[in-house]
């Protein structure tokens, strides 16, 4: 796996010029405030012993306590936590809320452990932290491969942990950034067309609200396989989950129950389906979907990164070589994060607020966000992500020159 932090020291570097802050202040965003990494023995269903490597890098909390998912992924390491707790540090504070970032995983392959070999690790897991995790010091989440279930057993654990979230809330974030910004470059939904890489939760739902905003979801895909609508029509996201959970997507048919339709619609690969010829691609997926190596054939000119790290540094320079507009993950994922931190908030206060309320309070944190992004973006003469880092890093310098 690339060494993903060195990605994001990289974007650090790139906006350190831009940043009033003092020398001490940029050494210490370098590196996290706490590394936390464990060894979990777990009692196999065959009676052996088996022990795990989980990690939770607690990145920084100058503007809040820690906030981050945990992963279960068989190749999760260091490095990739790391990374993602330096993001989520950024991405907190990219929509400004009072929190800071952190990340967890487990080096693990979920597919391969039974439902009580999979509780056993999960709430290993939260045993192995109990001294560095609670509402007012770190907030964990669920993130890649963590199910509802798998939070239920890590709340349990340590009953005050709280923030299972609404599955669908990165996904809308993620539409109202992307609305955001087709209002002010004036396109038309009806005539966009849109592919997306990953259609799990992030993926499916922010299909869901595209479509029924106008915009025509042309291809999707999954771990497996993917399908493409040859003549750019649109597919409604609910049929394609009723596909994708009958028989997949691999064989490119489209529709409910026996009404397949092979000749307008066919198979495509993951990587094949970056590639296609749509206004905006989205990988939803993970890390470095788009690379050096494929992102000269990239012919979307927008890119939603809904993917923590889905382009790389590499890549990037040369879309925005070609015009092409990256809304960077800091951003475009933001949602998850800030309705958790809606939750955590509410638990605080001792509350209790509607979806609807939810949803509105969402929708004006990411438009705001984007907002702030993209005025930083024309100010400063740089690109979206610098941007974000440049309006978020300064926020992070601000409070830690405070304290």
């Amino acid at each position: 796996m690339a060494n993903l932090f060195k990605n994001s020291l990289t974007q650090l570097a790139n906006v350190s010029q831009y940043l009033e802050a003092p020398v001490g202040v940029i050494e210490q965003l370098k590196q996290p405030q706490r590394i936390i990494e464990m060894a979990i023995p777990v009692v196999m269903d065959n009676g052996i012993t088996k022990v795990f490597t989980g990690y939770r890098v607690q990145y920084n909390n100058a503007r809040g306590p820690f906030k981050g998912g945990i992963r279960f992924h068989q190749d999760t390491d260091l490095s990739e936590v790391k990374a993602l707790s330096f993001w989520m540090a950024v991405k907190t504070a990219v929509v400004n809320i009072p929190m800071g970032g952190g990340k967890g995983g487990i080096t693990v392959d979920p597919k391969k452990l039974s439902q009580g070999e999979l509780e056993r690790l999960s709430r290993g897991y939260v045993r192995a932290l109990k001294d560095f995790i609670g509402p007012n010091v770190d907030v964990p989440a669920p993130d890649v491969n963590t199910t509802p279930q798998i939070m239920a057993w890590m709340v349990d654990e340590y009953l005050q942990l709280k923030g299972q979230g609404n599955l669908g809330v990165t996904g809308l974030g993620g539409f109202h950034v992307l609305a955001a910004l087709a209002k002010k470059l004036k396109l038309n939904p009806k005539k966009t067309t849109v592919a997306i890489q990953g259609f799990g939760n992030v993926g499916y739902y922010l299909a869901k609200f595209l479509y029924e905003a106008g915009y025509k979801i042309v291809a999707v895909s999954d771990s497996k396989s993917g399908i493409y609508d040859k003549r750019q029509l649109g597919m409604n996201p609910e049929v394609l989950l009723a596909v994708k959970n009958e028989k997949g997507f691999s064989e490119g048919c489209y529709g409910n129950n026996k009404n397949y339709d092979y000749k307008n619609y066919q198979a495509i690969h993951n990587e094949k389906l970056l590639e296609l010829p749509v206004d905006i691609v989205v990988p939803a997926a993970l890390e470095n979907a788009i690379t050096e190596k494929n992102a000269n054939r990239i012919k979307a000119n927008i890119i939603l990164e809904m993917a923590n790290g889905g382009v790389n540094p590499e890549a990037e320079k040369k879309l925005i070589a070609k015009k092409k507009i990256v809304v960077p993950d800091v951003l475009a994922n933001a949602g998850g994060v800030t309705v958790s931190y809606f939750e955590w908030l509410q638990n605080q206060q001792n509350q209790y607020w509607t979806e609807a309320e939810v949803n509105g309070k969402l929708e004006k944190i990411m438009a705001t966000a984007f907002t702030d992004v993209w005025q930083m973006q024309e100010k400063k003469k740089l690109s979206m992500r610098s941007a974000a880092f440049v309006l978020a890093l300064q926020r992070i310098a601000d409070s830690m020159k405070v304290r």
